[in-house]
């Protein structure tokens, strides 16, 4: 059982109660499901223990829901809070941005009670007469029905690959199984996935299939059959499993990753070769005389291709490149020496300073930089100008006692609306440098938000700019912003752009970072982390830089800590 599923049950408890007014409990579960998420080992062991009481913020009454869950698979107080409320209140809090007080509000005067009828009364213009909403709010919650109409049944990288990756461990211990592979958009890495895609090498077909159905986590199966089966997840995510023979597995693994584009240009070039290419194998078009299929690699070469790593293929000029032999040298997860912003307990991140660099060093990090949020960002605890610098000598004293490790001392500065950087100008040379951010002002137009940024971009303590378009993926669009200008600016005064990999950001996206990286820019690839486990998250944005592209030059957080701190330096 994962951690999440008993958090997210605790942050379902908390809406209900919020929507129906209920004080004081909304908090509680919120604070439980929020120390649940962030515990360092899997919560079926601490209940085993008896220890459920040691989590923080979990009393008697929250232990005893847990251990019901956790035994039985359900929560009887959850159903019975379910039908106190229209099923389609839930439903309306999937919208981004809407949240159960204003959901409680809309039921209240409206009697809205699910997103049809949501939609119906925005378009209609029926929230303008209600006290707190207006034409805005409307056209805001329009934007994220929009937004969870076009996501429906997508599911971030973060999730998917977390299920086909427990999949993958649970078919391999089968004998029968001589080669797994991870398959589809998946092992491209997008940034969201309809399906998880797994492809098999076995001659023992049932034994795989009959294995596959069984996996504990199956909430239902949708089609069984003797080279392909499917299932549905508990989670929603559907996963089809194939199982081909040996000689045809390099083959089914190139055909099946795709994606539809690339192979299309692929089947092109066998053709005027003389060739054909199919999820069998590739073929002699007069003889069909098989000369690759077992390899993918050998599959491209029987094309006369370079091989093309599974984030480049999208038909965005990388088979051109295979044929002269130019393919880039992607970045690799190993290629990263540190990590550039990261949350503590000073903001709002749950571990000390001392705790998070000790945990970067032991993933092979030889420096990290503490980048909790400046004053104005209250909701997340941002930092007063005591309460710097008082945290920079907190961060001199780590540097002293961890050895062979460097800490820098920064701030992820919010980027005002005129521009300016929410700190005080007589500590900002205090820091090692400046991280600037948009946390707020997002409906600007495309030009006053443009002209923000690179203002901002324009004072010299400034050095990385994060997340440059603030979208939350199935949450928040990205707000307006000429990419263009951005990157240009960006150069102009040697700024670095992130490439923020927390799974709901993975901001820039796949498509800025490779026009970024054709312009000249260069990168710094961050987790955002909040919590050790986050450092995990790296994979994410490494996995989106080289859908971008990105060779290890390109990103400045692969150098040694001294030409680190040469490129950090202000100018």
């Amino acid at each position: 059982m994962k951690n999440e599923d008993v958090a997210n049950l605790f942050y379902e408890i908390a809406d209900i109660l919020e929507i129906q007014d209920v004080k004081f409990k909304p908090q509680a579960y919120r604070r439980a499901a929020q120390n649940i998420e962030s515990l360092g080992e899997n919560i079926e062991e601490v209940h085993k223990k008896g220890k459920l009481r040691d989590i923080p913020g979990i009393g008697e009454a929250i232990a005893k829901k847990i251990g019901e869950f956790l035994d039985t698979g359900e929560l009887k107080y959850l159903d019975k809070l379910k039908q106190e409320v229209p099923e389609g209140l839930l439903m309306m809090l999937e919208i981004p941005g809407l949240g159960p007080k204003k959901v409680a509000l809309l039921y209240k005067e409206l009697g809205i009670s699910d997103v049809q009828d949501l939609k119906s009364a925005c378009e209609n213009h029926m929230l303008e007469g209600i006290k707190g909403l207006g034409a805005k709010t409307e056209e805001n919650i329009l934007r994220g029905i929009k937004l969870l109409e076009s996501s429906k049944d997508r599911y971030l990288l973060h999730q998917a690959l977390m299920d086909g990756e427990a999949l993958k461990q649970y078919l391999n211990v089968l004998k029968a199984v001589k080669k797994i592979e991870l398959a589809g958009s998946l092992r491209r890495m997008k940034e969201t996935v309809g399906d998880i895609d797994i492809l098999v090498s076995s001659q023992k077909q049932k034994a795989v299939m009959n294995r596959f159905v069984d996996y504990e986590e199956v909430a239902e199966v949708v089609m069984k059959g003797d080279t392909k089966s499917s299932i549905r997840l508990k989670d929603g995510v559907q996963v089809d499993l194939r199982v081909v023979p040996k000689e045809s597995f390099g083959a089914a693994l190139q055909y099946f990753t795709g994606s539809k584009e690339h192979n299309v240009k692929l089947r092109k070039l066998a053709i005027s070769k003389g060739l054909k290419i199919n999820e069998y194998g590739v073929f002699k078009k007069d003889s069909d005389e098989r000369i690759a299929g077992d390899d993918e690699k050998k599959v491209y070469a029987a094309l006369g291709l370079n091989y093309v790593e599974p984030e480049l293929r999208e038909d965005r000029g990388e088979v051109e490149l295979a044929l002269k032999s130019e393919i880039p040298r992607l970045i690799e997860l190993a290629d990263i020496k540190g990590d550039l912003q990261v949350h503590t307990e000073w903001s709002d991140g749950i571990s000390s300073i001392k705790e998070m660099a000790e945990e970067a060093k032991k993933r092979g990090y030889l420096y990290m930089a503490v980048t909790d949020h400046s004053e104005s960002l209250k909701i997340a605890g941002g930092l007063s100008k005591k309460r710097l610098l008082e945290q920079i000598e907190e961060i001199h004293r780590v540097n002293r006692k961890i050895s062979d490790f460097r800490v820098f001392s920064s701030i992820e500065c919010n980027i005002n609306s005129n521009g300016t950087l929410d700190i005080k100008s007589e500590v900002m040379n205090e820091v090692d440098f400046i991280i600037g951010a948009v946390h707020s002002g997002f409906s600007m137009s495309e030009d006053a938000q443009t002209k923000r940024i690179i203002k901002a971009m324009e004072n010299e303590t400034m050095k990385i700019l994060a997340h440059p378009t603030g979208r939350m993926l199935k949450r928040r669009e990205a707000f307006k912003v000429n990419i263009e200008k951005i990157v240009e600016s960006a150069n102009a005064n040697d700024v670095f752009l992130e490439i923020n990999a927390f799974p709901v950001r993975l901001d820039l996206n796949d498509i800025n970072v490779k026009y970024a990286k054709e312009k000249g820019a260069k990168f710094v690839i961050s987790t955002d982390t909040h919590k050790m486990a986050h450092l995990d998250f790296m994979r994410f944005g490494v996995a989106t830089a080289r859908r971008g592209w990105l060779e290890k030059k390109d990103v400045i957080n692969t150098l040694p800590t001294r030409q680190i701190e040469k490129l950090l330096r202000g100018r």
